[in-house]
């Protein structure tokens, strides 16, 4: 069974330059100052396949390249 490539939210943020590190990526999470496809999401480890909206601090990314 072939698995479908994805990014994890956490690193998502790092990725998007969206935070500076793993510890302030893990930090916003789990403060809730994140949201996928306009839904706080608390999970870091949220599977994200492409396509989705990642919005904090008032900017928002799609999520693209995940392989």
């Amino acid at each position: 069974m072939e698995t479908k490539p994805y990014i994890t939210l956490q690193q998502a943020l790092k990725k998007y330059n969206l935070v500076s590190t793993g510890g302030e990526a893990k930090f916003v999470i789990q403060n809730g100052e994140v949201k996928v496809d306009g839904i706080l999401e608390t999970r870091r480890g949220r599977k994200l396949y492409g396509g989705e909206i990642i919005t904090y601090a008032a900017q928002k990314v799609v999520v693209k390249d995940v392989d």
